[in-house]
Order: structure tokens, then C-alpha cells, then sequence
């Protein structure tokens, strides 16, 4: 009984993540397109992306997992597209440190998502 409660706790923290990391990559890829600047929608994805996962549970530092590519050059070009990918580790529960060089104490998710900067605009620095 006690691996298939593990099982399921597991299972739980992984889709959880999975959820939260989706989230967090179309969010911060719209916050970034809806932003007066670069810099200001950059700041808006990191909290989008933390708000994100801190819903699900994760508390994360967001700009240790958020990736943020530009096709233009300033970001926000009219026509530009924007790629945000959000990358989180899914730590196992209750997995012993000790184990760490024999098997994986942590299942990769990453999430991504691309957003049109609008064309009928200005370009924004």
C-alpha cells in the first residue's frame, strides 16, 4: 500500500508542475508583448513565472528557470515574435539525498511558448 501512496504523491507533484510550468510560459510570453519596454516585460515574466508555479506549490526562484528569445532586435519590434521557455525540475518527495549519484531525484519539465508583438504598433525599446 505504501508504494502506491508514494505513486500517487509523486504523480501529483509532477502534474502539478507540469500545469504550473504551461502556465507560466504563456503568461510571461504575454506579459513580455504587452509591456511599455523589454526591461519592463522581462520583470512582468519573472512574476508572471513565479506567480505560476507559487500557485501550484513550487517556490522558485524565476529567473533560474525562465528563458526569454527575441527574433528582433529591440525585442518588441512591430511583427517581432517573442519565445519564452519556462524549465522546472520536479523534485521526488521524500527522496534521500544519498541517492543522488545512483538514480535521478528529480523529473525534467519544460514548457514553451511563442507570442506575437503586435504589428500595428511602435516599436517599443
Amino acid at each position: 500500500m505504501v508504494p502506491l501512496v508514494y505513486l500517487v504523491v509523486a504523480l501529483a507533484q509532477v502534474s502539478a508542475a507540469a500545469f504550473a510550468v504551461e502556465g507560466a510560459a504563456r503568461e510571461a510570453a504575454r506579459a513580455i508583448v504587452n509591456a511599455d519596454s523589454s526591461g519592463e516585460g522581462v520583470e512582468r515574466a519573472r512574476a508572471a513565472t513565479r506567480l505560476a508555479l507559487a500557485d501550484q506549490g513550487f517556490d522558485v526562484d524565476a529567473a533560474s528557470v525562465l528563458d526569454v528569445e527575441c527574433s528582433h532586435e529591440p525585442c518588441l519590434t512591430p511583427g517581432a515574435t517573442v519565445g519564452v521557455r519556462v524549465s522546472y525540475e520536479v523534485p521526488l518527495p521524500l527522496a534521500p539525498p544519498a541517492l543522488q549519484g545512483w538514480v535521478p531525484l528529480a523529473i525534467p519539465l519544460e514548457a514553451a511558448h511563442v507570442a506575437p508583438v503586435e504589428e500595428h504598433v511602435a516599436v517599443r525599446p
